[in-house]
Formats: C-alpha cells, structure tokens, sequence
C-alpha cells in the first residue's frame, strides 16, 4: 500500500484528490494539510511515502515545504535503490503560472509535478512512479519551467571534469527530458546501458533522482532551452 499525504490549502480539492487517488486500492491517503507548515508536520508524524504537495498555499509555501521535507532523509534515488532513512517523497501540484515556483521546488528536492488537471489514471500512475523512487516530469511544462530557470541566471559552474564525454552526453539527454529508453535510441546503446549511465550520473553529481539531473543539467549549461 502506497500511503500518501495530500497539501492543499482547498478542502474541496482535497476531497476530490483523496477519492481519485483512492479508486485502484493500493494508494490510501494517510492525512491531509492546509498549509506547509502542517504538511511538514504531518510529514513527520507520519512518514508517508508521497507528499502531494501545492505551490500556492498560506502560513508556508509549497517550495519551502518542500525543501524541508525532501531533506529530512537521505532520499531513495536511481542509484542506490536504499530505502534507509529515506525522506518521503514529494509530488508538486502545478498550473501553467509556476514554472518559477517549480523549478525552485526542484531545485528543493522534489521528486517531480504533475498538472492540475491531470487524468485520474495519469494521477495515480505518477504517484506509483514517485512511490517507487523515480522522477515524474510531466513533458508540457519541463521546458517552459527550465526556460523560466535559465532566465533567472543559473550556475556559472562547469560540469565536473570526472565526467567522461558519453556521460555528458547523457546528462544532456536527460535535461532535454528523454527516458532511458529514448535516451538508447538516440545513443544507440541498450537500455540497460543508458540506465547505467543515468545511475553514474546521479552517484557522481551527488543528484538525488532524475529531476535533481535536469536541474543541473540546464544549471551547467549542459543543455541550454530550445534544443532538442
């Protein structure tokens, strides 16, 4: 059972998330907050393994709820696949009019966001998908939310000089926002090798999933916005 804890500061919201996310079974809603500083609270008490977690929300806002959840534990990313002490999980909510707001929450450790009007089924399969330690960047906004990024002036660090040209090359695939399947294709490698790849990256940039990839990926210049 998948147990997940729901901020939004809209009850009538909450209601409708609990009974879409609810509807298969296997995902059971363990608490709900108002605002971010509950839902840190909560999160706390009850160690859920999903956040779904607003932006927009009084008292404490989604980013800084966020940062404060995502770094309460030590993560259970791609590349090491350990649950120890790993910090829940936290799924942003978003509309068209963050992508400021959602690349700061990434930069704060989110696992990913959705739309908020996204499909029942869409909704409870990124919720598995972030439940089983894997990122889910919904392709409508990831551009427009590193375009918003690179406007704000990233990092002017280069990419760490342990990485070999192909990891590179890699890294800037991710940005671009391609699986490790598309990422095979466009390589011509196996899956399996672009899933190690992908899992070097994470151990040598010190990166907790993939989101915290495409986040330095556009930091370092590694993929600039347009390409691809």
């Amino acid at each position: 059972m998948i147990r997940i804890l729901l901020a939004d500061d809209q009850e009538l919201v909450r209601a409708g998330l609990r009974a879409l996310a609810e509807r298969d079974g296997d995902i059971s809603v363990v608490g709900e907050a108002e605002d971010g500083r509950a839902a840190v609270e909560l999160s706390r008490m009850l160690r859920p393994d999903v956040v779904l977690m607003d932006l927009r929300m009084p008292v404490m806002g989604g980013v800084e709820a966020t940062r404060r959840i995502a770094g309460a534990g030590s993560g259970q990313g791609e590349a090491s696949g350990s649950c120890e002490a790993a910090a829940p999980r936290v799924l942003v909510l978003t509309t068209f009019d963050d992508d400021d707001d959602v690349f700061a929450a990434l930069r704060s450790g989110a696992a990913g966001y959705l739309l908020k009007d996204v499909s029942p089924a869409d909704l409870r399969r990124a919720i598995r998908t972030v439940a089983a330690g894997e990122a889910l960047l919904d392709p409508a906004v990831t551009a427009r939310v590193m375009r918003a990024a690179a406007g704000r002036g990233g990092s002017s660090e280069p990419l760490p000089a342990e990485l070999t040209e192909r990891e590179a090359e890699v890294l800037a695939l991710v940005g671009r926002g391609l699986s490790n399947e598309e990422i095979a294709r466009e390589l011509y490698l196996s899956p399996a090798t672009a899933r190690t790849y992908v899992s070097r990256l994470l151990a040598k940039l010190g990166a907790r999933d993939r989101a915290a990839l495409i986040v330095l990926a556009y930091e370092t210049g590694a993929v600039r916005p347009g390409e691809g």
